[in-house]
């Protein structure tokens, strides 16, 4: 009989047991679907104080569409690079030509002569993330690329979560994925 209750009880807890990791404490959390994610986005960037880090699949600069919502993005990223906070932006790198690597070279050049940091991930390693990290206190993740049609037309759903230990976690991560990439 005390085998069975022992089995029961490792059942349960292996059933129902969440590791630490698993179970930050969130403040506040939002649903951002659709053409949200733009506002959502340009009022975190423009509420840094202290830090933006952005690793990004496809971000792409419309030379053409000056006030595409991406473009407005990436001058809300340099302007708080000038306005003194820590910017950096992780983008996918391939071997070659795809669309993927050369708008995120166009992109990270124009970020560059902004003043923000860009790292390239490894060619090795695909880097499909979408995520923003505000000042290690909040984050935007989801499915959004900074694309004109992920921005206007697509369906897309991202989580705004507002949690220092999540923040931190993805931050740790964002620091590991640096660690293999390079500024090339």
């Amino acid at each position: 009989m005390k085998i069975r209750w022992i089995v029961v009880f490792l059942f349960l807890l292996s059933t129902f047991y969440v590791p630490l990791s698993m179970s930050s404490p969130v403040e506040d959390a939002r649903l951002v679907t659709n053409e949200q994610y733009f506002q959502v986005a340009q009022d975190l960037i423009k509420g840094a104080k202290h830090s933006l880090r952005v690793m990004m699949f496809e971000m792409t600069y419309y030379k053409n569409r000056a006030s595409s919502p991406t473009n407005v993005l990436m001058r809300e990223l340099i302007d708080a690079r000038k306005r003194g906070v820590k910017v950096e932006v992780i983008l996918e790198m391939k071997e070659g030509q795809d669309r993927t690597t050369i708008n995120n070279r166009q992109s990270g050049k124009i970020l560059s002569e902004g003043g923000v940091e860009v790292i390239y991930d490894s060619p090795s390693k695909t880097t499909h993330t979408k995520v923003l990290i505000i000042d290690e206190q909040i984050a935007l993740l989801g499915s959004t690329n900074w694309t004109y049609s992920a921005l206007s037309h697509n369906n897309e759903v991202s989580v705004l979560i507002r949690s220092k230990e999540i923040a931190k976690e993805l931050t740790a991560y964002f620091n590991k994925v640096k660690s293999t990439s390079s500024k090339k």
